[in-house]
């Protein structure tokens, strides 16, 4: 019998099929960048929290890949009976293994106890971080781990960096001892049922459903759909299916055809989907679009912003994931008809903000409409800019009442078959703009993409090849969001 490790059984709790797969066919696994951005935010907000809960530098730090787990595993009996606060603690029992990011000493040496505590890059404890402090908590103890307490530290987002390398406050603590002691037999069950799964000789038959994107997006999502028989007109591509009543029929009704979902349950904007889905003809309310657009004379400007959210801050005076805005594209259009363009971008390693807001306050000028796209994201930029620097905070707000979002006048006016019940950006453009694409572009080509390629850039060990490599890609993406919101204008002015 092979030894899960916690991070097996959270995928068993996820859906049993995911583990079988994680086990016997990884090589299906597809690691979303979302994935990738969380897995290094908790590298760095690991490596924090142990400089914070061991400021006299004493601490042990175990690495299983580098040592084997059986020698991490030794190692960490050998240190339980020491006074030195242990990192990524190994344990190993009742078929189970887990790694404590902190075990901490209590007490005196001959009635030695530990304080276990598990660091967590989000805001808040999720429902699935206490099923992980139950898994870890059961094996120690099953390892005859003399447990004091447990706790999950986890980011206090409201907290601001003061600078110097001081990250105090930075980490909330909840006290979970009592919860996660007290659901050892819950535990044993899982490891159980666990060990059954990746027992099995061919993958458990589960269907797909909602618990494939909770808590997270799984990776062999699109293996497991490719098993299935797909609708023609997935219900799915329906928009906001949020009531009760349409839920429970797709529950009912598992992958099923949007044919399927009767109208009564739908609001005006889902029959208009579904009705144009399956006629395949385009609707677009030339008339009404022309009315809402009216009034926007030339000059006119089209905005898009590109930001960084660390779960650490850098910068003083930051936040914790607070949006960071790194970048911008400014294309205009001239009373004359003349098309120009400017652009903002600093990957100097030094906090962008301020320069982005004098930047984009002298590229905005003082009059015409800044057309934005799903504009919320832009305004909430720059009223926060404007609480950090007082000195342009009225330019910067009288940008914000200019801008104009795109994104309703288009719902609202035009929906082609392609979009499959969305109005992102990058499923408008292929219908108004088919010369246009984001997949011809190198490197970066979405929002999560130009984070990942900022924070490269301006990592020291980055070399100035690849540095410039990154800045073009950034430029070019950047630019094309813009030029997009031009030729979507255009599209709806004809």
């Amino acid at each position: 019998m092979r030894a899960l490790s916690k991070s097996k059984l959270i995928a068993f709790r996820q859906c049993p099929k995911r583990l079988w797969l994680e086990v016997h066919r990884p090589e299906l696994c597809v690691v979303s960048e979302d994935a990738k951005a969380r897995f290094q935010a908790g590298h760095e907000v690991g490596a924090v929290a142990r400089r914070l809960y061991d400021p006299a530098g004493t601490g042990v730090l175990i690495d299983p890949h580098a040592e084997g787990f059986d020698e991490a595993f030794a190692r960490t009996r050998s240190l339980l009976e020491s006074s030195q606060p242990i990192f990524e603690a190994g344990f190993s029992a009742k078929g189970a293994l887990a790694f404590a990011d902190i075990m901490l000493p209590v007490g005196e040496e001959s009635a030695r106890s530990w304080r276990m505590v598990e660091v967590k890059s989000t805001t808040s404890v999720k429902d699935y971080q206490r099923d992980d402090i139950a898994i870890q908590t059961f094996i120690a103890l099953a390892a005859v781990v003399r447990l004091d307490s447990v706790a999950v530290a986890y980011i206090d987002n409201s907290w601001v960096y003061p600078g110097g390398g001081d990250y105090k406050g930075l980490f909330h603590e909840e006290d979970l001892t009592e919860e996660a002691m007290s659901r050892g037999e819950e535990v044993e069950q899982w490891i159980k049922e666990a060990q059954k799964i990746v027992c099995l000789q061919d993958e458990p038959t589960i269907k797909t459903g909602a618990h494939c994107s909770a808590p997270f997006d799984c990776g062999f999502s699109d293996y497991c759909r490719g098993q299935e028989p797909q609708a023609e007109y997935p219900a799915e591509w329906l928009p906001r299916l949020q009531t009760n009543a349409v839920k429970d029929f797709l529950n009912a009704h598992p992958n099923c055809d949007m044919r399927e979902v009767p109208d009564e349950l739908l609001n005006d904007k889902q029959k208009r989907v579904k009705a144009h889905t399956l006629s395949g003809e385009t609707f677009f309310d030339r008339d009404r679009c022309a009315a809402d657009l009216v009034h926007h004379k030339p000059p006119l400007h089209f905005l898009d912003f590109e930001t960084a959210q660390l779960a650490v801050p850098i910068w003083l005076g930051t936040k914790p994931y607070q949006q960071i805005p790194f970048q911008f594209s400014l294309h205009r259009l001239g009373e004359d008809g003349t098309l120009t363009h400017r652009e903002f971008l600093d990957l100097s390693g030094n906090d962008p903000s301020e320069a982005f807001a004098k930047a984009l306050v002298d590229a905005c000028g003082k009059s015409g409409t800044v057309f934005a796209y799903n504009a919320g994201f832009e305004k909430r930029v720059v009223k926060e800019l404007a609480e950090r620097f007082p000195r342009c905070a009225n330019e910067l707000l009288a940008i914000n009442e200019r801008v104009v979002d795109l994104l309703p006048i288009v719902r609202e006016h035009y929906y082609h078959p392609s979009q499959q019940g969305s109005w992102g950006l990058k499923k408008v453009l292929p219908a108004i703009a088919p010369d246009l694409s984001y997949t011809d572009l190198d490197g970066v080509q979405d929002g999560g993409m130009a984070m990942t390629a900022f924070l490269e850039a301006i990592d020291s060990r980055t070399l100035p090849e690849r540095k410039a490599e990154i800045q073009k890609q950034l430029l070019k993406y950047c630019a094309l969001d813009t030029f997009a919101l031009v030729r979507v204008l255009r599209f709806l002015e004809v």
